[in-house]
């Protein structure tokens, strides 16, 4: 039988028990390469740890003072891309552990005192999380301040309305572009619920039951900038997979809003619509065909919105079926969403340069702007002439089809709050900066927090 390799901490849980080397590298998976993304907010809530142990009594105050300032170091590296994890250990926990042992002798095995590494990758998973919803939150804030920079730049160039993509009623390019930008506010409203969903320290779980010790759970919560502890253990682990699901709802919610404004783009760049132009640096071109100019960019993107759907129900199937605490399962959790929302992230970052560099063809949209797109508004102009609506509507429907409709293009605009006539540009300035506003406290909340663990 193969063994795993012997040696200097294999893992946390070892017992002196030979481990067959293909059992080993099943349960371990991928692990040490996705680990590699949470190792510095593990060594982050490691250092809050020590912090407590130390106030608690239960480590004296020069072995805390010793582990926090070699978990900083393991933090820095770790954001350098320079503390491998080495396949024979397992994880990025018994990585850090091993390192502190090494570095600094009995003081370096204190650490994982009171917990599990069940609360370990939590709360590692937890500020990770945190961090990346607040990061994710921004680019969307830039994209949806691209979509009112647009839409205030073009709010009175027509634009054919379109229902079952035939012609409707008339639009403009500013009513189609604020529909985004008020959509991308939406979820910026929703976030705030996510990352409330977030903002609780799950460390002191341990293993899903809590520790026989006098630890100070709220203490913790604050050093790392919490504003509460998850105070049932078992529910700290029944919330694996929960919250990651939640996030990757959300942003596959934002691609839905922009994956409407991906095809609209990639439609109406087509010769047969010609409204807009893409950019060059946004298109690629044929192998054989010299002509073209593929909309790769817009099409990957589109992609991209699809695969952050399958992502977040991925996360939600491997999560669910499960009875209460913690099941190894959870460990296939990690890889999806660690690389999917890296993936939304550069899918966020490379939209925001498109919006200010499309290219409005007005005369073509306005080409397209038929006079049938103006039935409704002259059954209107009837209406406020005393006739009926569905009366109105009849006659109007005549005169299209004896060929004698001659709408009055300038008798009606929809004036009301959010028509072409009223896009309410300020208010969702408004509303978007309240929102860029909180966003930025959050992240500076957790740059503080962040900040005074280091100082000592």
């Amino acid at each position: 039988m193969a063994h795993a390799p012997s040696g200097e901490a294999t893992t946390l849980w070892a017992k002196d028990i030979p481990l067959d080397a293909a059992i080993h590298r099943f349960t371990v998976g991928e692990d040490p390469e996705t680990d590699l993304a949470l190792l510095a907010w593990d060594a982050l809530g490691s250092a809050a740890h020590a912090k407590m142990l130390a106030a608690t009594g239960l480590i004296p105050e020069a072995d805390a003072v010793s582990l926090v300032r070699g978990l900083r170091r393991i933090a820095n590296l770790a954001k350098q891309g320079a503390f491998p994890i080495p396949p024979h250990m397992e994880d990025g926990h018994t990585a850090i552990e091993a390192d502190l042992t090494r570095h600094l002798g009995p003081a370096g095995g204190r650490i994982h005192l009171a917990r599990s590494r069940n609360d370990q990758v939590i709360l590692a998973l937890r500020l990770y999380l945190r961090d990346k919803l607040v990061r994710l939150g921004l680019r969307v804030a830039d994209l949806a301040e691209g979509f009112l920079a647009f839409a205030k730049a073009h709010q009175d160039t027509p634009l054919p309305g379109y229902t079952h993509l035939r012609r409707a009623m008339p639009s403009t390019f500013g009513l189609w572009a604020t529909a985004f930008a008020e959509g991308l506010l939406e979820e910026l409203e929703a976030l705030q619920g996510v990352y409330g969903r977030l903002d609780r320290c799950p460390l002191g779980s341990a293993a899903g039951f809590g520790v026989p010790l006098p630890i100070d759970r709220s203490l913790t919560a604050k050093l790392l900038g919490f504003s509460k502890v998850q105070r049932s253990p078992i529910d700290v682990q029944n919330s694996r997979g929960r919250h990651e699901a939640a996030v990757l709802q959300w942003a596959a919610s934002v691609g839905g809003v922009l994956e409407k404004f991906l095809w609209d783009v990639s439609l109406y760049s087509t010769e047969e619509f010609g409204f807009l132009k893409l950019p060059d640096a946004f298109t690629t071109g044929s192998s054989i065909m010299p002509q073209k100019k593929n909309p790769d960019v817009v099409e990957l993107a589109r992609g991209r919105c699809r695969e952050l759907r399958g992502a977040a129900g991925l996360v939600e199937q491997l999560a669910s079926g499960l009875p209460s605490s913690y099941h190894r399962d959870f460990q296939l959790l990690k890889q999806p969403l660690i690389t999917t929302l890296r993936h939304a992230e550069d899918l966020f970052t490379v939209l925001t340069p498109l919006l200010p560099a499309l290219q409005v063809k007005a005369e073509a949209a306005a080409d397209a702007s038929s006079d049938e797109l103006y039935a409704a508004h002259q059954a209107y102009v009837l209406v406020q002439g005393g006739l009926p609506f569905r009366e109105a509507y009849r006659k109007v429907a005549q005169q299209i089809q004896d060929g004698t409709f001659a709408p009055d293009r300038t008798a009606l605009t929809a004036t009301h709050l959010g028509g072409a006539g009223n896009l309410a540009l300020d208010a969702l300035q408004a509303d978007l900066t309240t929102a860029r506003g909180w966003i930025e406290a959050k992240q500076n909340l957790h740059a503080q927090a962040e900040a005074s663990l280091w100082a000592g």
